[in-house]
């Protein structure tokens, strides 16, 4: 039953992207392809995959205990603050914490969330900011 509740979720999802997509406006100067492109593709994959979960749904699933789900919403929190504050205390710091927390989480030791968090932040303002170029949330300290 719940994944007969999630695939016509998923389908109704897609039914709403594709919408959204038809909704973009197209500039003279855009390329061959458009912006709606990708949207609708992804609308289509979203959708097809919802489609088959509800027609041909799993077994009942075995629900993970009360404590699995709080960590799991823990997480989701994390990662909400993690948005929230990525504008305020920058990428480095922001990703910093967020990746200590969640590799914690997966069963790292402190000192090893802590390696992991910041070598992940570090490795991807290198990767992304100083070898790409890209422009990355800066913190109070610039970076």
């Amino acid at each position: 039953m719940s994944d007969r509740i999630f695939g016509i979720f998923g389908v109704l999802l897609a039914i709403g992207y594709a919408m959204a997509a038809f909704a973009i406006e197209e500039s003279f100067l855009s390329d061959a392809v458009g912006p709606k492109a990708f949207p609708l593709i992804i609308a289509t994959v979203l959708g097809l995959s919802s489609l088959v979960i509800a027609i041909k749904p799993d077994q009942e699933p075995h629900w993970p205990p009360f404590a699995r789900l709080a960590e799991i919403a823990a997480a989701v929190v994390v990662m909400v603050l993690y948005a929230q504050f990525l504008p305020v205390i920058g990428f480095v710091f922001a990703t910093a914490l967020a990746a200590t927390y969640l590799a914690w989480r997966l069963g790292s030791t402190v000192l090893g969330a802590i390696a992991t968090g910041v070598g992940t932040s570090v490795g991807i303002y290198v990767i992304f900011h100083l070898v790409l170029g890209l422009s990355l949330a800066r913190g109070p300290l610039g970076f």
